[in-house]
């Protein structure tokens, strides 16, 4: 954030005679007009930990799991958590050089080109116009799974109306409720992979210690379910592994989110990479290890596994409730079922803040209406909020069986506009490392240096082009045209975003040379240096206290 002190002499309209004034440069505004610096270590670092974890997980995994088999959902979750993690640490690397507020578009603009710019904000901004009702729709399933006496109508409405007024109150109101949120689903996972761990190992009604009887028969250790589309059993083999690594895509998408909070965390050179670096654990820990888990205490032949695939969210359609009926095990399935139900709401919310926020970088950059610069005085774009909240209006499609498929074309949408999201900052990144290098800069010299690069990033970009360009393989099993569509029509809506905004705007790719890597980097060295010196004014911390904030 660019920040001067400007002396206003002549008295104007906003500000009285005398007034000092701090101003955005970055942004061309008065910082009171822009968002706010409000997200405290502990909750950023919360929010890294358990903010993109939600239904892709516990619920998406059984779907992975009945076509991949136990090692299938085990190598595809954890080739995709590989991506995953080389896409963050390069995010990182931009992030903690330049934490600004105009999210991943801006990063494509400075370092590529502003055409690129704009089709990966409005991309990314379209994902979560979409995922948002999604959710919302999810959380009025998971309530029917307990009664169906009300009308699921009802509980959208109540759903929409509580993220709204969330995100309303400001940004040190939804990150402590992410925070507690947040710790919530990572205490439940903590929960489940123990109750999973316990169950496998003989710790069940049954007292039937399981090992690893499920990756030797039914059907051997990579599942065999789409050898009744294919028959043949080597192909149906490689299709079911390269299925899990399209239902991995879609778990680990969200993740990237904690780059759109750097426009809002508290000194975020120091935060950031924090968060980053801690990204490896939870993928380690938590979508690796719990698929290891499931594969171990639920068979790939289940057929309740399918139930995700009948459009059915809830504790139903979660292998771990699936291993728990299996086990002989009672009470557990409403537990996890409200386990989910915070699942699915803290996502709803976290989508609505990222929604919001992309919105207002594009508004900011002059690249969607100026009128979505508005902040109120707790720094919230109540502007751009209200648009992605109209959209949440979308869930109604599903209440009615005759529009419930046209609200399934839009889901099947999010997991394409996520996927160009990777690629477009793995892109980035590499730019950002030539002009680094174009202009002397060494990366030993930046607050983060992303390891396994250049090589990490694009890899990490070749991988998630070939997963997305092959994801709709299943529509071709039999081929169904409205699949295939909505499978691949994320593709030509980005290049027609970048060509057309080209095109008229006449712009061109950035030289490394001539990237501009200076531009408010002294400003933010210096408020990191006012943050650090106000910490340390405040006395030494005490043990309990350096603890809470680095949780």
């Amino acid at each position: 954030m660019n920040l001067e002190k400007l002396e206003n002499r002549s008295g104007s309209l906003d500000n009285p005679k005398d007034e000092t004034v701090v101003y955005d440069f970055d942004l061309g505004r008065p910082l009171q007009d822009t968002l706010h610096r409000g997200l405290k270590a502990r909750q950023i670092s919360m929010i890294a930990l358990g903010g993109a974890i939600g239904t892709g997980l516990i619920i998406g995994s059984g779907t992975a799991l009945a076509r991949g088999g136990p090692l299938g959902i085990l190598l595809g979750y954890s080739f995709v958590g590989m991506v995953c993690y080389l896409v963050m640490v390069a995010l990182g690397e931009m992030a903690a050089y330049l934490p600004h507020k105009k999210g991943f578009s801006g990063y494509a603009t400075r370092f590529l080109d502003p055409a690129f710019g704009f089709a990966l904000g409005w991309n990314y901004l379209m994902k979560y116009l979409i995922v948002t009702p999604n959710n919302i729709n999810a959380a009025g399933a998971v309530i029917q799974y307990w009664t169906r006496h009300i009308n699921i109508t009802v509980w959208m409405v109540i759903f929409i109306s509580f993220i709204g007024c969330v995100n309303l109150l400001g940004v040190r109101f939804f990150g402590e409720l992410e925070f507690w949120f947040s710790s919530i689903k990572v205490l439940a996972l903590i929960c489940l992979l123990f109750m999973g761990i316990i169950i496998d190992l003989g710790g069940n009604p049954h007292h039937d210690r399981y090992g690893f009887r499920y990756w030797r028969h039914p059907d051997g250790p990579m599942g065999s379910y789409l050898l009744a589309h294919v028959h043949n059993e080597h192909l149906a083999i490689f299709l079911g592994f390269w299925s899990t690594l399209t239902n991995a895509l879609f778990a680990y998408i969200g993740t990237e989110l904690i780059g759109v909070t750097v426009g809002e965390a508290q000194n975020p050179r120091k935060n950031i990479p924090l968060a980053i670096r801690r990204t490896f654990w939870r993928i380690l820990v938590f979508y690796i290890g719990g698929v290891f888990v499931i594969g171990l205490i639920v068979p790939s032949t289940n057929p309740d596994l399918f139930i995700a695939n009948k459009s059915k969210v809830g504790a139903a359609a979660s292998p771990f409730v699936v291993a728990t009926t299996l086990a002989g095990i009672k009470v557990l399935n409403h537990i996890i079922n409200a386990a989910i139900l915070i699942f699915v709401l803290s996502a709803a919310n976290s989508d609505l803040y990222i929604g919001s926020r992309t919105l207002y970088a594009l508004a900011i950059e002059g690249k969607a209406p100026r009128i979505f610069c508005k902040v109120n005085h707790v720094g919230v774009p109540w502007p751009a909020l209200l648009l992605c909240l109209s959209f949440c209006s979308l869930v109604f499609l599903n209440v009615h069986s005759s529009t419930q498929k046209v609200f399934g074309y839009f889901v099947n949408l999010v997991s394409t506009f996520g996927a160009i999201t990777w690629m477009c900052i793995c892109y980035s990144h590499i730019c950002f490392m030539r002009a680094l290098k174009a202009q002397g800069i060494s990366r030993d010299s930046l607050p983060y240096k992303a390891p396994f690069q250049p090589f990490g990033s694009w890899f990490a970009l070749v991988a998630t082009a070939i997963i997305t360009t092959f994801k709709g393989f299943d529509t071709f099993i039999p081929f169904t045209k409205e699949t295939f569509v909505t499978a691949y029509i994320g593709l030509p809506i980005f290049v027609l975003f970048w060509g057309g905004y080209k095109l008229y705007y006449r712009t061109s790719v950035i030289p490394p040379e001539k990237v501009d890597l200076i531009s408010g980097k002294r400003e933010i060295d210096e408020e990191e240096e006012q943050y650090v010196a106000k910490q340390e004014a405040k006395g030494p911390r005490s043990f309990a206290q350096r603890l809470w904030d680095n949780l």
